[in-house]
């Protein structure tokens, strides 16, 4: 294809085959990608490995008696809806280090993890953790945290390029508002906000793909992928009920598909300036991405295909509006 899309978000209800679709984009070479989407090589971003994140520091706090910071309970919403911003702001800084070619390596992991936190919950107007918890607490959650949060640094500096000439930066992000909500999604919860919260960069760059399932089908979805023994994973964590239908009971992207100012695009009114985003919108009602979990040697010609038509179908709906 002639032209190239740089920033590619991937939105979608929970479980509705964005990490299937990403994982399939991340399977082709550079060569097929350009010829089959007029994508590059794909460097990928995801917000979910900073929700488990925000989970295991919530177990934590909880563990030592202290308010648990992000979540009350495992499988209750966010305590505070403006972390939905926060998330954003990581994907922001991100997709900074990407430009820069910054490739982080802090002595501690956990602790420059908990300052991105706060850096990033500060900038979205949400209280600050870190610099407040007791040198104790500190100490113990630099413990518990090390792991997973070394684990967390490792993807990210991994996914770091020499250079972005060429490749599509894939964003994946899911948002919504609770079941029955009233359109358009009050702030901060949906796309309308968190579109709003992406940096210039990423907005005068970015095209989105989006996942069409149903509520429904989302929470069916959900149900057959979890692993309860695998709860950091991107392609087999759950998410609980109570959060799928109080966060993720429905989405506000087709309400933002009526309401643009130019067909097939999402309007984004942010940082002074009004950008339209075309979109892409691959219907997944009927399941075309679950194949994809299982190793790629077992994926059929039929089943490729299927998603191919699907992801062509979608991108020749971005491009005619890049």
């Amino acid at each position: 294809m002639a032209k190239h899309i740089d920033v590619l978000l991937l939105c979608a209800l929970p479980a509705s085959g964005k990490s299937e679709a990403r994982r399939y984009l991340a399977s082709l070479s550079a060569a097929e990608c350009e010829r089959q989407f007029g994508i590059g090589q794909t460097v990928q971003l995801d917000d979910y490995p900073y929700v488990h994140m925000m989970r295991r520091v919530s177990q934590e706090l909880r563990a030592l008696g202290s308010d648990p910071a992000f979540f009350d309970a495992d499988n209750l919403p966010m305590k505070n809806p403006l972390d939905w911003g926060t998330l954003i702001e990581l994907l922001n800084e991100d997709y900074a280090d990407l430009v820069a070619r910054r490739r982080p390596a802090p002595a501690c992991p956990s602790t420059w993890l908990m300052e991105r936190f706060d850096a990033c919950r500060a900038r979205v107007g949400a209280p600050t953790i870190w610099k407040d918890l007791p040198a104790a607490e500190r100490a113990s959650l630099v413990a518990a945290l090390r792991p997973e949060a070394k684990k967390l640094l490792d993807d990210k500096v991994r996914e770091v390029p020499d250079t972005l000439d060429g490749k599509t930066v894939v964003v994946e992000f899911a948002r919504g508002g609770g079941q029955g909500s009233t359109l358009p999604l009050r702030d901060p919860w949906g796309y309308q906000y968190s579109l709003r919260m992406l940096s210039p960069a990423m907005l005068e760059r970015a095209s989105i793909l989006y996942i069409w399932v149903t509520p429904e089908e989302s929470r069916r979805k959900n149900d057959a992928r979890t692993d309860p023994n695998d709860p950091g994973s991107i392609l087999h964590h759950g998410v609980p009920i109570e959060v799928m239908l109080g966060d993720y009971g429905c989405d506000d992207m087709e309400w933002l598909l009526e309401h643009t100012e130019k067909s097939d695009t999402v309007t984004v009114r942010a940082h002074g300036r009004t950008y339209h985003l075309p979109l892409g919108r691959f219907d997944n009602r009927v399941d075309r991405t679950t194949f994809i979990r299982d190793p790629q040697e077992s994926w059929s010609a039929q089943d490729v295909a299927k998603l191919q038509a699907g992801m062509r179908e979608a991108f020749d709906s971005i491009f005619a509006n890049l």
